[in-house]
């Protein structure tokens, strides 16, 4: 059988045999042929099981083929992983740690099926066979709710869902991005804004649909006792998010004002398009109808604005944007939910760089592991599941990812 034209040779595995003719097993097919006076499946049943594949199929990391040799089952591996397991484990892992850290306490639906999805393989063979930067929980569970048109309530509809829809869903995985465009982060981010000199340009990378860039459309209630009101009236009901706060975080008496915004995203999101904003529905959790109507007034003010959102690569396109804020405001290049798309530090650093060579503000909402941070965390780290808020690299607090509370340093 050849290999695919696409498998990179450091990733790809192979197999030799001890004499005689090879006998294979391909991917999704065992072979009947025989060597000797045993079937390659009844004589490869014992060392497939001891490396962590089904006796009777081969197995699929990455979307490269295990080809299993003679009846000798001599097994040499010319990949980066020494077990099937071990790719399949890394995905699981990052499943139960969505399971524990992200859906606990918000989503019970999302905890149990990440949780479901890390034991079982046919469901991690599957997300094997995608990039490893479409693997990642958001994007099944949305893509999954966007094809079927509901939300499975059991593993059971999950796994019959998946298993009816298995291509398309697929092809939605590899297509699309989590462009999960959180308005309610505003919220969070208000405290911080508030505290520059006014009036700002906002330049948001990774914008999606631009909602996060009207924080100044929008309403929020701090501790169920502030209330701030819209800078202006946009011809839409805002809508209003509820934030918690700790001592430190210096709440501000009214909104921000903003003379420029625009955003930069790979693709972004039409809101005029239903189809789009289907997607951006899609990735809400189940349960939180709450969060869902909150969206959808962002997006009827948004429609009322139409903030500009550039079709572009932020490593690439980002100073061209940012020349065009005018020079009377304050420019605030922000991003949430973005660093962990760039692949690699160097990518990061590069883009690092490029904001320092502005003259911006540079606001990041990151989890602590890709945070532009330079300082030594305050008491170590944000908990598990939360995002660290810094400015120009210093930390400022820790936040909730979907702007629920705020804890100021």
């Amino acid at each position: 059988m050849r290999r695919r034209a696409s498998t990179p040779p450091d990733r790809a595995y192979a197999v030799h045999h001890a004499g005689g003719r090879p006998t294979r097993m391909t991917c999704g097919l065992a072979t009947a042929a025989t060597s000797g006076t045993h079937s390659i499946r009844e004589e490869c049943a014992p060392r497939a099981s001891t490396i962590g594949l089904r006796p009777n199929a081969s197995s699929v990391a990455g979307g490269r083929c295990i080809l299993i040799g003679t009846s000798s089952c001599k097994i040499s591996w010319v990949a980066h992983y020494a077990h099937v397991d071990e790719y399949l484990g890394r995905i699981a892992t990052a499943y139960r740690r969505f399971a524990r850290h992200e859906a606990h306490g918000r989503s019970p639906l999302y905890e149990q099926l990440a949780s479901e999805v890390a034991r079982d393989q046919p469901t991690l063979e599957f997300l094997s066979e995608l990039p490893r930067r479409k693997q990642q929980p958001n994007l099944l569970f949305g893509s999954l709710r966007y094809v079927c048109g509901t939300t499975p309530d059991s593993w059971k509809d999950f796994r019959y869902c998946l298993n009816v829809n298995r291509e398309q869903i697929r092809q939605i995985m590899l297509n699309r991005r989590t462009q999960t465009n959180e308005p309610a982060r505003c919220a969070t981010l208000l405290p911080l804004l508030a505290l520059l000199p006014q009036p700002l340009a906002f330049l948001e990378i990774g914008a999606s649909a631009g909602l996060c860039l009207l924080p100044d459309l929008y309403s929020y209630k701090y501790n169920d006792s502030i209330f701030i009101a819209p800078s202006s009236d946009v011809g839409a009901i805002p809508p209003l998010f509820s934030c918690t706060t700790n001592a430190k975080t210096p709440l501000p008496d009214r909104n921000v004002q903003v003379l420029w915004r625009a955003g930069l995203d790979l693709e972004p999101i039409d809101l005029h398009n239903q189809d789009g904003v289907a997607w951006l529905e899609s990735l809400v959790w189940p349960g939180e109808n709450d969060r869902l109507n909150l969206l959808r007034q962002a997006i009827e003010v948004a429609r009322n604005v139409l903030p500009l959102v550039a079709k572009g690569d932020l490593r690439v396109h980002l100073p061209e944007l940012a020349a065009q804020a005018p020079s009377q405001a304050t420019l605030v290049i922000f991003h949430s939910a973005v660093l962990a798309y760039i692949e690699t530090a160097a990518e990061r650093g590069a883009l690092a760089d490029v904001i320092a060579g502005s003259r911006a503000v540079w606001i990041s909402n990151e989890i602590p592991a890709v945070s532009p941070c330079e300082n030594k965390l305050p008491n170590g780290f944000c908990p598990a599941g939360q995002f660290l808020l810094t400015k120009n690299k210093v930390p400022v607090a820790c936040l909730d990812p979907h702007g629920r509370f705020a804890q100021w340093f």
